[in-house]
């Protein structure tokens, strides 16, 4: 996977790192987690297993041609930087095969790690906007209480009832980004909703409310995505050719990875273009020819229809 810089809460200091450093983590990514033989992984592999492809040094054996070898999933997969705190500091970088005894804690600690730091990375970020300074005070508190709870012993860790703190959080962070959304009149409105395969070409979703949204193989193409919420959006496949996201809330670098776009797609500065996307823009396509007019067909405007609800 790439590393991506995360979003820095200027009042912060010493920020927890929220970008993957593989090199410092014991490949717990690819041991911890489970996968199927799908689309995205080539084979099937149980919770706790090491991966085939994970050297003895950690390291993938295949990492630089992981799509060409059926891995898709493995390079749209981001852990907010939780693999290098588990591996370090939790568990005081002794690894799971030093420590044999001490492996199946760590593989339970690690997605529970992973979840904190993706809260974290939405409360950083959610303190950099401006019009949401009136919750800034909470959102500091909320990040501090996560980044305590990712700090702690495996026991502690192993106790902490997650739903119930994504709920919390959650909810801040939507009024947080309802605060910045303000901004935008007449702001569509598609939380949750199915929007599988959607032709949503050129359209203007500025301000949406695109939270939890299934927009698999949408087309998003030359969209206007500024300011629209994205958090648990499902992107994948979802082209983002020459779409505009400078300012889309919450998006993550995994959300991007799973999608589709290429040199003319507009990110945000702390996110970076996928390697698998072209370093090219593709060639715009062509307007659909306008019909010509049949005989006897009235010139002039055509009279309005009743707008579809």
């Amino acid at each position: 996977m790439r590393e991506t810089e995360s979003p820095q809460d200027p009042t912060a200091a010493a920020p927890t790192p929220l970008n993957s450093d593989c090199r410092s983590c014991f490949g717990l990514c690819c041991v911890a987690l489970p996968f199927a033989a799908t689309a995205d992984f080539a084979v099937d592999k149980a919770a706790g297993t090491p991966c085939r492809n994970l050297r003895t040094d950690f390291s993938c054996g295949i990492h630089a041609r992981l799509r060409d070898s059926g891995f898709q999933g493995c390079t749209v997969y981001d852990c907010f930087g939780a693999g290098q705190r588990v591996s370090q500091v939790t568990f005081g970088g002794v690894s799971w095969r030093e420590e044999p005894a001490a492996a199946r804690s760590m593989f339970d600690v690690f997605p529970i790690v992973r979840q904190l730091h993706e809260l974290l990375w939405y409360l950083t970020e959610a303190l950099t906007f401006e019009p949401a300074r009136s919750v800034h005070a909470e959102l500091r508190q909320a990040l501090e209480e996560t980044d305590r709870l990712a700090g702690g012993t495996p026991e502690e860790i192993l106790a902490v009832d997650v739903p119930a703190h994504r709920r919390r959080v959650s909810e801040l962070l939507l009024r947080a980004g309802e605060l910045v959304r303000e901004a935008v009149p007449r702001r569509r409105e598609h939380r949750g909703a199915d929007l599988f395969g959607a032709r949503l070409r050129g359209a203007d979703l500025r301000g949406a409310n695109l939270r939890g949204a299934l927009l698999v193989a949408a087309d998003l193409s030359g969209a206007d995505l500024r300011l629209a919420d994205l958090i648990g959006a499902d992107l994948r496949d979802a082209d983002l050719t020459g779409a505009d996201l400078t300012s889309a809330l919450f998006l993550t670098q995994a959300q991007l990875n799973a999608a589709r776009g290429d040199a003319s797609t507009l990110l945000p500065p702390t996110l970076t273009r996928p390697a698998h996307w072209p370093e090219t823009a593709a060639p715009a396509a062509p307007a659909a020819p306008r019909k010509p007019r049949g005989p006897g067909r009235p010139h002039g405007p055509r009279p309005a229809r009743g707008r579809r609800r």
